[in-house]
């Protein structure tokens, strides 16, 4: 597992870091792993909210581990159906 900073985290925990990344009724698409890498490549850290009913409880992680695969990068923190990535 990758060690994730401090500050990192107090980020990825702040209220105000705002979903960046709506995944919607069309689901986890492409499209929506490009605008990911391209904000992840930006920024380095993404908040992605997914549309409530969308997964069920037991796919959400499994959603958050496959974005973070597909772009590379480390989920810092999954939360109902928010998630946060980072980059280095």
């Amino acid at each position: 597992m990758t060690d994730i900073p401090a500050y990192i985290l107090t980020q990825a925990k702040s209220r105000e870091l705002q979903p960046s990344v709506r995944i919607g009724k069309a689901g986890l698409t492409e499209t929506v792993v490009e605008e990911i890498n391209a904000q992840l490549n930006k920024r380095g850290l993404v908040k992605i909210k997914a549309n409530k009913g969308l997964f069920e409880r037991n796919q959400r992680s499994e959603v958050w581990s496959y974005l973070s695969e597909a772009t590379t990068s480390v989920v810092v923190l999954k939360r109902g159906n928010i998630g946060v990535l980072w980059r280095r």
